[in-house]
């Protein structure tokens, strides 16, 4: 698998319920961090690693995902006319011209292995990347996949991201055991989903960004439904790893749950403070919010 993956499959066919009732008419990837939506981030982030093909897996009720890649005549119109000549860019660059975006519907909700399925007729026999744009990376340097893709590129084997997690929160992720871990990779020997902390054979933890043979295509067609009754990425790479290498990969940056309130909240100050134009007016308003609570020190 020596070659530049080139596609980017982005699973966005939930139901966000954790943010209702915001997502009752706006999906979860379509929440703002400053003043892009999450899925932006998660497509500059793929666009960046050297993918020109975006698969966005989504259901029939969701149209909020397509109607934002998609062209705004009217709105390009009216800012035209206004002379809004910078709003207009933004609008128009949200996808660079060399990037297609391609929308394939999920027509049942069985898990995360059976949205990652329905791409395989866009992606094809060739290695692509899957991105979960929940999970939010912060990182000044090059982006988590790109550093991912780097390291596929290089060894010819699949990589999953991990990070370190307190192994009481074991449970709430999928865990990997390493062999020979060093700079920043190592080979995975077992991968287990949302193992007792008593039982969790590390706490690398799986963070949603994957870089996959096409292999994974078949393995995930003889996956016969697991937790949940749905179809486990995970018991499908539990499958390959029998196969061939795949590696964990401990990326740079920060990674933030925007699947969660709290997640969502720390990427948007991380986010404020680290903006060119907010930062000053961000960290101001933090520290006089902090006063008119009381809070004369921070720890």
């Amino acid at each position: 698998m020596s070659v530049r993956i080139r596609k980017a499959v982005f699973p966005v066919a939930g139901l966000g319920t954790r943010f209702l009732p915001a997502t009752k008419t706006v999906p979860k990837e379509m929440l703002p961090i400053i003043d892009r939506p999450l899925i932006q981030y998660a497509v500059d982030e793929a666009i960046e690693a050297g993918c020109d093909t975006l698969i966005f897996v989504t259901n029939r009720y969701k149209h909020a995902v397509a109607d934002y890649f998609d062209k705004a005549y009217e709105l390009e119109q009216k800012l035209e006319a206004a002379g809004k000549h910078e709003q207009l860019e933004l609008i128009r660059n949200v996808l660079p011209a060399s990037v297609r975006a391609v929308f394939v519907t999920q027509t049942e909700a069985l898990g995360l292995g059976h949205a990652v399925l329905c791409a395989k007729p866009v992606v094809g026999d060739e290695p692509f990347a899957v991105i979960l744009p929940d999970d939010l990376i912060w990182n000044r340097g090059a982006g988590a996949l790109a550093q991912m893709a780097d390291a596929a590129e290089a060894t010819g084997a699949s990589v999953i991201a991990v990070q370190d997690v307190p192994r009481e929160k074991t449970a709430s992720y999928g865990i990997v055991a390493t062999d020979d871990f060093a700079n920043r990779q190592g080979r995975i020997r077992a991968i287990v989903e949302k193992p007792d902390p008593a039982d969790a054979p590390s706490t690398l933890a799986v963070v949603g960004r994957y870089v996959l043979n096409p292999r994974i295509f078949d393995l995930l067609e003889a996956t016969g439904r697991g937790a949940g009754g749905e179809i486990q990425l995970t018991d499908a790479i539990a499958a390959l790893l029998q196969e061939q290498p795949v590696n964990a990969y401990r990326f740079q940056g920060t990674r933030f749950d925007c699947g969660t309130h709290l997640g969502l909240i720390e990427a948007t100050i991380r986010y404020a403070l680290d903006h060119e134009k907010l930062s000053d007016a961000a960290q101001g308003l933090m520290q006089d919010a902090l006063r008119e609570m009381g809070v004369t020190e921070l720890e």
